[in-house]
């Protein structure tokens, strides 16, 4: 990417086009497509203005304990930052309070005993999976199971009760990721006698998905509240496999922690019937303060909201500006909101912007692959259009782009399940730059898109001014291009109409 200074960026669009319009079909052949010059509403939505709102977070982190993790008063002081600059705007605010129960693991730890003494981080090397037991495993053999590290990887490892033909009862299963749903894995290496599981990430290229990296996984529901089940990066898992008798120590301690915590959204004028939620989470881990996951999507989204009121724009659709909590927690604070939806409502619902890391430090300008063409997964009737308008800008701007898939991992996901058209931005995080996104996008291969991604050093500093610049000007187009029309959006106005939101939900993540 060329990282020119921000001013250099500005002025070389404006010499290119005085204003960036977008252009939308609308139904019938006789009407005029619709056109919606966003110039003004860029230009006021400025990287300052933004970093002034990330600034407030840092501080807010800084104050209550380094993060503003939901439940919390870091927080708690957010939201309330958030609604004092809404209001202050001429907003009227909504607060939703909700409750549910989160899974800390408090205590949890790893170790190589033998025969190359070692101490793993958790979040970094290892991460129980949703619904894993718990337990203390000292110095306990690990025996890899019916693995493959070579060529395409290819691999059924623990698939099979058979893979356990041979396995000694006492052990650690070493398993690598494959085929089968990570229950199945357990399952077998528990009938098997296995007192602890590692599923390592299994090593082969799939478009859309880090099969190299550490991964969130679920089990679907708990196997044996004794049986501690954990995932672990692919070379981690291979060095492991490659070391003769192998020693690990394990501790898995769960802590089940009861969340009380808040939503808050406001409103422009507008048609209800076609209401545009623009949408990020607030939340950070407890690790850090989240001010690129998610501060930079959220400030983004507050400025645009603070610019729209001061420009004095009367869109034609209403514009709902979320600010989500509980996202870091399973996309709890989104569900929700979806969940307390009417039949009417939802129908209402035009579509879902969604921004959720828009500064990585080592960027790709990843959009949704709204209509599946790329990745092959798509979103609701619409999603595409969607798609298509985030790409006109960018290539307007001289930009490249890169589609992501809709795999559940960010706060849209209610939204889709309930039929309702959604898109959105995305800059990258744990996963590792290619030497080709490297060539196109700049910033260095080999090294996380994010290398902050859930830690403590996800400070003001963990950020690409020049991309949260550009993604900003993005949030404010797509918000006024569909708040000026949304005809060519139509989305099922069908689906579950429910969201995911459930006070036991432990997270959306891969099955296998």
């Amino acid at each position: 990417m060329d990282h020119r200074t921000r001013n250099s960026l500005r002025v070389g669009a404006i010499a290119a086009s005085a204003a960036v319009c977008a252009t939308l079909a609308v139904a019938g052949p006789a009407q005029a497509a619709v056109v919606t010059d966003t110039s003004a509403l860029r230009t006021a939505v400025t990287l300052d203005g933004v970093k002034s709102h990330l600034a407030a977070f840092q501080a807010i982190a800084d104050a209550n304990g380094g993060n503003r993790a939901a439940g919390t008063p870091g927080h708690a002081a957010s939201l309330a930052y958030v609604k004092q600059q809404l209001e202050g705007a001429g907003y009227a605010t909504k607060v939703q309070s909700f409750s549910y129960e989160r899974t800390d693991f408090t205590g949890t730890s790893m170790s190589q005993v033998s025969p190359n003494p070692d101490t793993y981080t958790l979040g970094v090397d290892y991460f129980p999976m949703d619904f894993t037991g718990g337990g203390n495993l000292v110095d306990v053999h690990v025996t890899a199971v019916d693995v493959n590290l070579g060529g395409d990887r290819a691999s059924t490892s623990g698939c099979e009760a058979t893979d356990f033909g041979t396995f000694p009862a006492g052990d650690i299963a070493l398993i690598q990721r494959g085929s089968c749903d990570f229950a199945v894995k357990a399952q077998n290496a528990l009938d098997a006698g296995a007192v602890g599981v590692i599923v390592f990430n299994q090593g082969n290229d799939v478009p859309g998905d880090d099969r190299f990296g550490l991964f969130g996984g679920t089990l679907g529901s708990i196997v044996d509240e004794n049986l501690p089940v954990v995932s672990a990066p692919f070379e981690l898992g291979a060095e492991w496999v490659n070391t003769p008798d192998l020693h690990l120590s394990l501790s898995v301690q769960i802590t089940v922690v009861p969340v009380t915590t808040q939503n808050i959204w406001a409103d422009t004028a507008g048609r209800t019937d076609r209401t545009v939620v623009v949408g990020g989470h607030l939340d950070s881990v407890g690790e850090g303060p989240g001010i690129n996951d998610n501060g930079s999507g959220t400030a983004a989204i507050l400025e645009t909201a603070i610019q729209m009121s001061e420009l004095g724009i009367d869109p034609e659709n209403r514009v709902r500006f979320a600010f989500w909590s509980g996202e870091e927690d399973g996309l709890i604070g989104s569900s929700h909101y979806v969940s307390q939806l009417s039949a009417k409502e939802i129908k209402g619902t035009a579509l879902n912007l969604n921004f959720d890391m828009i500064g990585s430090p080592n960027p790709v300008n990843f959009v949704y692959d709204g209509d599946g063409n790329a990745l092959g997964v798509s979103g609701p009737n619409g999603s595409g259009t969607i798609e298509g308008v985030f790409n006109d800008f960018f290539a307007s701007q001289g930009e490249p782009t890169e589609p992501t898939d809709f795999d559940g991992r960010s706060d849209y996901f209610g939204f889709i399940e309930a039929g309702i058209p959604a898109g959105g931005l995305f800059t990258g995080a744990e996963g590792i730059k290619s030497a080709q996104q490297a060539a196109t996008f700049g910033g260095t291969a080999g090294v996380a898109y994010d290398p902050c991604y859930h830690a403590a050093c996800d400070d003001i500093d963990n950020l690409d001014d020049d991309t949260l610049a550009l993604m900003s000007d993005a949030v404010a187009h797509s918000t006024l291009v569909f708040a000026e029309t949304t005809s060519a959006v139509n989305g099922t106005g069908k689906g579950k109409a429910v969201g995911q939101f459930d006070p036991s939900f432990k997270g959306h993540q891969a099955l296998r």
